[in-house]
């Protein structure tokens, strides 16, 4: 297993932001990762638009996951409207 920062990007309203953290952890147990630490960076100007929002909250994950896994993640995330973008960096040790 390798270690990844996984940072997210969640809409400002109250309830996408907990139905989308709720749906990306359920995912992320589905498909065996270990959420080593959570950091909430709370909320940012975005550097620019989105699906038209120019605020959200920022939430970065360190996880251990197979790099096989991460793959599958990219395809799930993807269907999360709740999600605004993501992104999976490695970890170098």
């Amino acid at each position: 297993m390798r270690q990844y920062e996984l940072t997210v990007v969640f809409p400002l309203e109250e309830d996408q932001h907990k139905a989308g953290r709720e749906q990306l952890l359920a995912d992320l147990a589905a498909q065996g990762t270990e959420i080593v630490k959570t950091d909430e960076t709370g909320d940012r100007d975005l550097a620019y638009e989105v699906k038209k929002r120019r605020r959200a909250k920022y939430v970065l994950f360190t996880i251990k996951a197979d790099p096989a896994k991460i793959a599958a993640l990219d395809k799930v995330f993807k269907l999360n409207a709740n999600l605004l973008k993501y992104l999976f960096v490695n970890i170098e040790e």
